[in-house]
């Protein structure tokens, strides 16, 4: 039994903030558990926000820039939560970093996720992982999802589905005792697109998103994107909601309120259609969208699995502790890619090691 204590770090495209993860493993050939110690969000700044939102714009002068400055601040990040905590660094193998994802283009052979792992483990002292797709996009795949192999290896007694409910909806499923995994549709990007809009951070509970009427035109024009009637392996960015979806909400001339009831009801009714069609009964889901209660509502009105949602720390926290996994698997030499999931052309270790000098 090998026992590892990593700090998992997740940065969504949610921009909702920086989870870390202080997690325990303990893995061996037939058992791989794990103990979250420590947990806490960091939430952005505005202007940091903005800058990152901004990234895909920036010259590539201006884009390594802000590569290093976001190294910077999850260092300093790091630091913090490692004093608050009173953790020994000796104690920690390494960070993994998933990094922010900037772009996301497999079928163009790439995946950025900036976040400097040199700049993280200059600052914070400790080895850091990151840069974990791509070896996945070289070797074919996707890059994404990455947090299956997590799922049921991690998680696999609670439940038989998993929907993370984050800036998209994705799920991870067996098939014929295969994992399988894709994003599903949008979830949390384009509704806080418009209460950001509306001056709100978030839409509490989705009280705003029940208020508002579901228009049957752009739900059917939603429910009709390509994307939809594609096989997995699939996976969304960026770059195809503001090129496909976006384009969509705005050809109507709705109030905020109506959007985000249909867009709730778009979501609701594409998840519900892969729990159907893959017959699970169980799902567990995690994710900031977990707390959108009228989302959740939604779901279960539509399927007719039970829909299960943990305590708020593995809720809120279960990618970075998956990012922590993965890292431990890559220090512990194994594939941490599945290429069931990605349609990579073999499982591949992702990531890139940045030792540090004590």
């Amino acid at each position: 039994m090998v026992e590892l204590e990593i700090l998992g770090l997740m940065s969504g495209t949610s921009l909702d903030g920086l989870d870390i993860a202080h997690v325990k493993f303990s893995i061996d050939a037939k058992k791989k558990q794990f103990n979250l110690l420590n947990y806490k969000t960091f939430g952005y700044s505005t202007e940091f926000m903005d800058e990152v939102k901004n990234a895909v714009n920036l010259s590539a002068i201006d884009l390594f820039k802000l590569d290093k400055k976001i190294g910077s601040e999850f260092a300093s990040l790091v630091n913090q939560f490692l004093d608050e905590n009173k953790i020994d660094r000796n104690q920690i193998a390494a960070i993994a970093s998933h990094g922010q994802t900037i772009f996301h283009q497999p079928n163009n052979g790439f995946t950025v996720q900036i976040g400097c792992g040199a700049t993280i483990a200059y600052h914070t002292n400790l080895p850091v992982i990151n840069d974990f797709r791509t070896m996945d996009v070289v070797a074919g795949g996707q890059g994404a999802p990455l947090v299956p192999i997590g799922d049921f290896d991690l998680f696999n007694d609670l439940a038989e589905g998993f929907l993370n409910l984050g800036g998209f909806a994705n799920i991870s499923l067996k098939k014929e005792e295969q994992i399988s995994a894709f994003d599903i549709c949008p979830a949390n990007l384009p509704l806080n697109k418009i209460v950001n809009q509306m001056g709100l951070s978030f839409d509490k509970n989705g009280d705003l998103a029940r208020s508002g009427n579901i228009h049957s035109g752009l739900l059917s024009e939603l429910n009709a994107l390509n994307y939809y009637a594609s096989n997995a392996p699939k996976s969304l960015g960026t770059e195809w909601l503001e090129q496909s979806f976006q384009p969509l909400i705005e050809k109507f001339s709705l109030s905020k309120e109506d959007q985000l009831a249909t867009i709730i009801e778009h979501i609701a009714q594409q998840i519900a259609v892969i729990i159907e069609s893959f017959g699970i009964k169980k799902v567990l889901a995690t994710g900031g969208g977990t707390k959108n209660l009228y989302l959740m509502e939604r779901i279960n009105d539509l399927s007719s699995a039970e829909i299960i949602i943990p305590d708020d720390a593995i809720s809120d926290f279960k990618e970075a502790i998956i990012f922590a996994y993965l890292g431990a698997l890559y220090l512990l030499d194994q594939p941490n890619c599945v290429a069931s999931v990605t349609g990579a052309e073999k499982p591949v270790i992702g990531g890139c090691l940045h030792k540090s000098v004590k």
